[in-house]
């Protein structure tokens, strides 16, 4: 076989094709590998709880109905808890600072969290801050 060809089964024919996509599937994998070890630093997350705790005392003020977060690698997902039943409202992404979060809205109709979604009651309150996530999902999960 030439160089550059494939053989029946689809995989490279030269040994330079074949190391060319072992090198890219390395690096491939270290970028997967690197964000999954991304976190969200404790004191970011203690600062967020205090941020939710003030917001459901302020806007809330019905200890049976409060946003909770939990966060996941560099995920911090916002769910509202009513009357003891959790429900989904949003995934925040942390980018290194706390006024620039990447917002994803939870989609019940899809059951998923979904970026690209701006067409929402509430989706002028985003703004990358933990305080425009709050109201966007009371707005969009009244």
């Amino acid at each position: 076989m030439a160089s550059g060809m494939t053989c029946a089964l689809g995989r490279p024919s030269s040994r330079r094709a074949a190391q060319g996509e072992l090198r890219r599937d390395a690096t491939a994998q270290h970028r997967w590998t690197n964000r999954v070890r991304a976190t969200i630093p404790a004191h970011i997350t203690q600062w967020a709880d205090g941020v939710i705790k003030d917001f459901n005392d302020r806007v809330f003020r019905d200890p049976h109905r409060a946003y909770h977060a939990r966060d996941r690698g560099r995920y911090l997902y916002l769910d509202r808890v009513d009357d003891g039943v959790p429900h989904r409202i949003a995934r925040l992404e942390y980018t290194g600072s706390i006024d620039n979060w990447g917002f994803a809205i939870f989609k019940y109709s899809d059951e998923r969290y979904d970026a690209e979604e701006w067409f929402f009651p509430g989706a002028g309150y985003v703004d990358g801050t933990l305080a425009g996530a709050l109201r966007a999902g009371v707005a969009a999960y009244p």
